[in-house]
Order: C-alpha cells, then structure tokens, then sequence
C-alpha cells in the first residue's frame, strides 16, 4: 500500500512539474514556424470581406511585451503605413489569436501590434503591385523592424511567402470606405480557347450576362459577370451547377 501511494506521488509530481514547465515557449507543437504542404486555392485567396465589427474589449487594452509597451487604436479610420511584413503558418494553425479566435494559415487574416480588432487592411507589396484585404485579429509581430504578420495565404497571393518579408503598404479598410466588389463566377476551364469561347458566347445568350476569359498557364478560365447582387449571383450559380457545371463558383474583386 505504501509503495502504490508513493508512486502515485511519484506520478503526480512529474505531472505537476510539466505542467509549470509549459509556458509560451511550449504553447505550440511545432519550435519553427514552416510553410504548408500545399498552396492555398482560388477561393481561399479571395479578398476578406469587409463587414461592421464590434471591437474586442480585451483586445483593446494597453499590453507589455518582451519589455516594450502598446496602445491599440481604437479607431482604424485614416490609418496608412509601410514597412516590412511578414507571415506565419503552420506552427501557429488552429490555435487561439488574440482577439479568441481560432488562426487558419489559409484565411486572409493578419496580426498587428496595435490596429483594433478586428480590423480590416488592405496590404499591397510595393515591389509588384499586388494587393489584398485582411481581417486583422491577432498581435504581433513583435519585431521592430516589421509592421505586421500576414496569414500564409496573404502572403503567397502577394507574392513573397519564399522570401519570408516584403516591403508593404497598409491602408485601413472601414465599411463606409470599402469599393462595392464586382461578383463572377467562374464557370469552367480548359486548354483549348476555341472551346472556352463557344460556351462563353452559349452563356452570354442563355443568362444574359457579360462573360470574360482570363488565361494563366496555358489554362483558358470562363468568368461570367459581374453580377450585380449576390442573391442574382447565387441564383445562377445555382442554375449552372444544375446544368452540368458542378465546379463553377463565385469569385470576388476589387
């Protein structure tokens, strides 16, 4: 009885002490940060979309890290900076942002040491153009020489997810100030043009819709629209998937 008891001490003791032990340096699975082990997909690339937010009250407190102090904003209109960005992936996937929701490396989500959050940014890579809208809901990065930490999808649909940083500029998106989005759908792609602009022209008689083809890769892609509304847009996705074209989807721009 003596030896049981004594090992169940034994046993809770070792517990104890790697419970103490696991601190923010143990939080995550993962001690470096990787890449995935896929590329992020059309739809998972889109923009977020800006929606009213109520801001975190928790997240909105001053707070201390590695010895410097911050005072999030509690407004993002008018916000505008550049700087260097950078990303974060899988060690950090599925586990809580600061604002309580849960990191997803595939959604266009950002950390920033002080905007509100959720906020909504537009970040564009100065060295090619290339831009996008993120829901910022996490802190960080806690590097002087950074401005913000994007999702790892952000960062590949920039343009800079090999190089790890990129030279960016941030402008604050509010819903008073967001451009109204044009809605498509892409309905099929394929190799051969000849193809594509015969269902294009089938199309645009058939739902009166404008249609336009992009080409990337030696890949002809049919959008049709824009679309004014999303109901409309909804009603002929749903007359396209019943027609044969059950991979069709919407797509989103600026």
């Amino acid at each position: 009885m003596r030896h049981t008891n004594q090992l169940i001490f034994t046993t809770l003791l070792i517990l104890l002490l790697s419970a103490c032990s696991s601190g923010p340096s143990s939080r995550y699975s993962m001690r470096h940060d990787a890449a995935p082990l896929r590329a992020p997909t059309t739809l998972e690339m889109q923009d977020a979309i800006v929606t009213e937010t109520t801001k975190s009250a928790s997240a909105s407190r001053p707070y201390t890290v590695l010895g410097k102090s911050y005072s999030p904003m509690l407004d993002e209109t008018g916000y505008s900076e550049e700087g260097i960005a950078s990303w974060y992936g899988r060690k950090f996937h599925g586990y809580h942002t600061s604002n309580g929701e849960t990191y997803d490396m595939f959604a266009m989500t950002a950390a920033h040491k002080t905007l509100p959050l959720p906020s909504f940014v537009k970040v564009t890579n100065t060295a090619n153009g290339k831009s996008v809208i993120v829901r910022v809901n996490d802190r960080g990065p806690f590097h002087d020489d950074r401005i913000i930490d994007l999702s790892y999808a952000a960062a590949y649909k920039l343009g800079y997810y090999t190089h790890g940083t990129a030279k960016v500029k941030l402008e604050a998106v509010t819903l008073a100030g967001a451009t109204a989005r044009q809605t498509y759908i892409q309905v099929a792609a394929g190799s051969t043009l000849a193809n594509i602009e015969a269902l294009a022209s089938t199309l645009r008689e058939q739902y009166k819709l404008p249609t336009n083809i992009v080409q990337k890769d030696d890949i002809y892609r049919l959008h049709l629209g824009p679309i004014k509304d999303t109901p409309h847009a909804n009603e002929v996705l749903k007359k396209l998937k019943e027609n044969q074209f059950q991979n069709a989807f919407l797509l989103y721009t600026q």
